[in-house]
């Protein structure tokens, strides 16, 4: 099975990278998993984890309250770009936005609020290596001085393991993390082939697009859970979307044949 998905992957023009770990068994399959690569939406974890790190610290409140502004809309993905200014939201609705419908504006008026610093400063002590937070979404200034946000694939499988095993923060924030990212509506990639399957298997979670650019990485909680992790750059965005949904299909399947 090694073989066959390295060999799917290097099929693939571009810089891609991939992390698979069954969470019964321990079996792992990675592919330039170290390789740091254009970020995307994948930043958002990160920044999810620092919301729920303030919260435990008492720094910030679930409840806060937001009041959006029509200066401070961005392109592109969520659902506040697209309603009226002057709406009040609160830190919880922000962070839900950021993950279940990748909302751009909801991840700038976080990343204000928490501190590029303080966010930088979790990801180095959690222990990711290749991942870093240099600019907000939609930043046309600093993104022509060559910042932009970097995420590896073995960066966030560890993350997400944490997560898993209720290690990251505490046992109440992993799991609320984990709810969170199950209510994902972006669900046309790793979820692809397992929506159909019945009984429903869940999966946790989240996408990352640009121009030449997808990633998505999650846990599946099949009857052995495991996480994959996918990130692409400079790649033929559908071929590696179908490729995606077939590799996550074939584990699943290998899985089931494995235990039977």
């Amino acid at each position: 099975m090694e073989e066959k998905i390295i060999n799917k992957l290097e099929s693939i023009s571009g810089d891609v990278s991939f992390y698979y770990k069954n969470l019964v068994t321990g079996d792992i399959i990675k592919y330039n998993e170290e390789k740091p690569m254009l970020a995307a939406s994948l930043i958002k974890l990160p920044i999810l984890v620092e919301c729920f790190k303030q919260i435990k610290e008492g720094i910030i409140s679930k409840n806060q309250i937001f009041i959006t502004k029509e200066e401070d809309k961005v392109p592109s993905c969520g659902a506040l770009n697209y309603m009226q200014e002057n709406l009040k939201v609160t830190l919880e609705d922000l962070y839900v936005l950021m993950i279940i419908l990748s909302d751009n504006y909801a991840t700038n008026i976080l990343i204000d609020k928490l501190g590029i610093e303080n966010i930088n400063h979790t990801i180095k002590n959690i222990g990711l290596k290749n991942t870093v937070l240099n600019r907000k979404m939609f930043d046309d200034e600093k993104a022509a001085l060559g910042l932009e946000n970097y995420i590896s694939a073995g960066d966030l499988a560890y993350l997400l393991e944490k997560i898993y095993n209720k290690e990251l923060i505490d046992k109440k924030s992993s799991e609320e993390m984990i709810s969170i990212l199950k209510n994902q509506r972006l669900n046309g990639k790793i979820p692809f082939f397992l929506q159909s399957i019945k009984p429903k298997i869940e999966i946790a979670h989240k996408t990352g697009e640009d121009t030449n650019i997808t990633h998505d990485v999650g846990i599946v909680f099949d009857k052995e859970p495991f996480i994959i992790c996918f990130c692409g750059n400079n790649v033929n965005v559908p071929l590696y979307e179908r490729l995606m949904q077939d590799i996550t299909y074939d584990l699943y399947k290998y899985n089931l044949k494995r235990r039977k």
